[in-house]
């Protein structure tokens, strides 16, 4: 149990991320850096969901709610670190787009736990 869930808290977690961190940066030659994060984020969306709805089995509500704080927190960790140390934006990185991104990253988990465990106490 514990190796599944540190496999579904840090190694999925770090795979969306560099998912859409990849993205980004073949992205990043052929788009405005204004409209990255919005191109980037339906897909980051899609790909989440098939995660959360295909890969993660997982019967516990509060399993769920632990993945929210663990992928959002290594999103935040791993942007800060990997894109705001390292490419050093000269307009900032923090915009309407990074904020959605998070709320969305704490949200879906949240929504698809309490999808796949709502009929399951009856």
């Amino acid at each position: 149990m514990k190796r599944k869930l540190l496999s579904d808290t840090f190694g999925w977690g770090f795979i969306l991320w560099l998912v859409g961190y990849i993205l980004g940066i073949i992205l990043f030659s052929v788009v405005p850096t204004s409209l990255l994060g919005w191109i980037i984020m339906p897909l980051g969306i899609v790909i989440t969901m098939f995660v959360l709805f295909k890969k993660i089995k997982n019967e516990s509500f509060k399993y769920y709610v632990l993945l929210s704080f663990a992928w959002t927190a290594i999103a935040i960790v791993c942007d800060y670190f990997f894109l705001v140390k390292v490419f050093k934006p000269a307009d900032g990185y923090y915009k309407l787009d990074v904020y959605i991104y998070y709320l969305l990253t704490f949200i879906l988990p949240i929504f698809v736990g309490w999808q796949k465990t709502r009929f399951k106490k009856a």
